[in-house]
């Protein structure tokens, strides 16, 4: 218990196998998976989701693509097996923008993620969890595994692919390499390449992590007690970046949680709201995840081995709208000018408004079901067959 009599987290917020499984079906992969750093994963599977049914011609597919600590439920309510309600659940559902009447929307938990998919949190080669020794994985090795689902759901080519932030990364690299397999593409709040400054914070938040005793190398799922303090440190680093000065000011100001005094060991009304994200998080996440995807994001560059950005975006061949959030410091609109000036197909940059910073392409989603009805008019559903 803490010292609040709230009871501890587990030592992972990670699913495991014997939880419930929510709408969650998956996908494995017996053979390896080759790494772009090298090495090979030895099998692998993919958690997703799915709503709507494919077409007989088999062209109705979508692909969601979620961010850092996001999962395969984008839509629906918080349950058993789903800690937390769909996080784009006003995008995908009958009569929404993504229509499940007429689309088949398909979200997969991204490799090296802790809800399902293979991890650090998962049974390794010799049925202990790979905890520190699970290998380094970058973007293209993500799309790589979920290129292998697309093959196995018998989607040829995806009508549209869809993210934002490390998500859009993903999206981004759909389109770079396999540019016949999506035909349209929508990018939000992500860029070609990880800036140095965002490298910056997420190199921050994975030494919060492994500089928590409890981290034990990352082999700490079994312990009983797991790098909560780590991992909610970096959650609170993380969520700064992700809104905007003007909202929290307009929101918290230098106002103190109630019935405490921040001259006497108190907490400010900001601080407390950081407290309760960080709770969260370590509640329903894994910090050995949260390392290995920051450390891909990271690695995001795509125009590596390409020829440079220029050559990489020159590839994309979908039909492409771009926007940023208006108040986003983490990734800032002339990252999104750079990539609709340099695909081919894609206009003017939109932006979003919002005062929530990042986390506006989550929160706006009447704006970006706008944005979606650009690349898929609504109209009567094909015959599913």
């Amino acid at each position: 218990m803490t010292p609040s009599g709230v009871p501890l987290p587990p030592a992972s917020g990670a699913w495991r196998e014997g939880d419930p499984p929510g709408r969650r079906r998956w996908y494995v992969h017996d053979g390896p998976l080759p790494l772009e750093a090298g090495g090979e994963l030895p099998g692998l599977r993919l958690a997703f989701e799915t709503w709507g049914r494919l077409a007989a011609d088999r062209s109705n597919a979508v692909l969601v693509l979620h961010a850092l600590t996001g999962d395969s439920h984008v839509a629906g309510p918080a349950g058993p097996g789903h800690p937390t309600p769909g996080w784009w659940d006003g995008l995908v559902g009958p009569g929404r923008a993504l229509d499940t009447d007429r689309w088949f929307v398909v979200a997969p938990n991204v490799l090296g993620g802790c809800q399902g998919s293979t991890g650090p949190s998962s049974p390794g080669p010799d049925g202990r969890r790979w905890g520190g020794d699970f290998p380094f994985l970058t973007q293209r090795d993500q799309v790589a595994a979920e290129a292998l689902l697309a093959d196995a759901l018998g989607v040829d080519r995806w009508a549209l692919v869809a993210g934002g932030s490390m998500g859009g990364m993903r999206a981004l690299e759909w389109a770079v390499a396999h540019p016949e397999r999506v035909d349209a593409l929508l990018l939000l709040a992500t860029t070609a390449a990880a800036s140095a400054e965002q490298i910056a914070w997420a190199g921050i938040q994975a030494h919060a992590v492994r500089s928590d005793p409890h981290w034990r190398g990352g082999h700490y799922h079994d312990t009983g007690r797991g790098p909560h303090a780590g991992l909610g440190l970096a959650r609170r680093l993380a969520h700064v970046t992700y809104r905007s000065e003007p909202e929290l000011a307009g929101r918290f100001g230098r106002s103190p949680q109630r019935a405490e005094d921040p001259w006497h060991g108190g907490r400010y009304q900001v601080a407390s709201y950081l407290d309760h994200h960080a709770d969260k998080l370590v509640r329903r996440f894994d910090a050995g995840s949260y390392v290995v995807l920051s450390e891909a994001m990271n690695s995001h560059d795509i125009g590596r081995d390409r020829g440079g950005t220029r050559a990489a975006l020159g590839r994309v061949t979908a039909r492409t709208l771009v926007a940023g959030v208006d108040t986003d410091r983490l990734y800032p609109p002339a990252q999104q000018a750079e990539l609709a000036a340099g695909i081919p197909s894609a206009d003017r940059p939109r932006m979003l408004e919002s005062p929530c910073g990042h986390d506006g392409f989550l929160i706006e989603v009447a704006q970006v079901a706008s944005l979606v009805d650009e690349l898929l008019p609504r109209g009567l559903p094909p015959d599913p067959g």
